[in-house]
């Protein structure tokens, strides 16, 4: 391709045409155009899905295609496996909560149901609860809290994992609550948590806190139980013998 017609491509905007154009088999020209233009938006979408997939900071890329469903996972009356693939709770800012003991599944769930947005267009957030704290403790300290809500504006999904490995200060858990509480049908959340909702006392101290949070959450959510044995420990003792 000339140098005219790459500076043509640049100031269209079309960012792959350069790359492609001499790969594409055709017949007529305008069979040519409209498989150059395809390749142009194919190519545009798996980009913006990288980037997406980027933003979101997951740790690692657990899909949901090697997810293992098992009989030990317990969803409620109103959404079953098909439903919760197909993230239609996106659709309505619902949200899902996944509890039970570690190892069981929980995170490679929400990993997978993130990642799985963030290739439909939507954009997420993968947190660890801890680390979401100490971030919104520091913002107040150096007096951004403001701005760092802000990031939250045009996200649509966000994940919680691991609410109640570890305790919160008072100002932690109020910091952590008025989040949740501006997110409160604006957005959904995917939470992970190893306690049943009568404990998370022990993460947030106050009580009154802790039932007006539990209130949001499960306003509009579906939750899930996971029982059975680690598949981490399971794993690790196979190995061993």
């Amino acid at each position: 391709m000339s140098e005219t017609l790459r500076e043509m491509c640049k100031t269209l905007r079309l960012a792959y045409v350069a790359d492609i154009y001499e790969t594409v088999d055709y017949d007529t020209p305008a069979q040519f155009l409209e498989a150059v233009f395809a390749e142009e938006f194919r190519k545009r979408e798996a980009a913006k899905v990288q980037r997406l997939i980027k933003k979101a900071k997951f740790l690692d890329s657990k899909s949901l295609a090697s997810y293992e469903w098992h009989d030990q996972i317990r969803f409620p009356a109103h959404i079953d496996q098909t439903g919760l693939s197909s993230l239609s709770f996106l659709e309505h800012r619902e949200n899902i909560v996944l509890i039970g003991s570690p190892g069981t599944g929980k995170t490679h769930l929400a990993t997978a149901l993130g990642r799985k947005a963030c290739e439909q267009g939507y954009d997420v957030r993968f947190f660890r609860v801890a680390h979401l704290v100490e971030q919104l403790e520091t913002a107040l300290k150096q007096d951004k809290l403001t701005a760092f809500r802000k990031r939250f504006e045009k996200v649509e999904l966000i994940v919680l994992d691991e609410m109640g490995y570890l305790p919160f200060s008072k100002a932690g858990s109020e910091l952590l609550f008025q989040l949740i509480s501006e997110w409160y049908e604006q957005k959904s959340l995917i939470i992970t948590s190893n306690l049943e909702f009568s404990q998370w006392n022990r993460i947030f101290i106050d009580s009154r806190l802790t039932a007006a949070l539990v209130d949001r959450l499960i306003h509009h959510a579906h939750i899930l139980s996971f029982t059975g044995e680690s598949y981490r420990l399971a794993n690790a003792l196979s190995k061993s013998l």
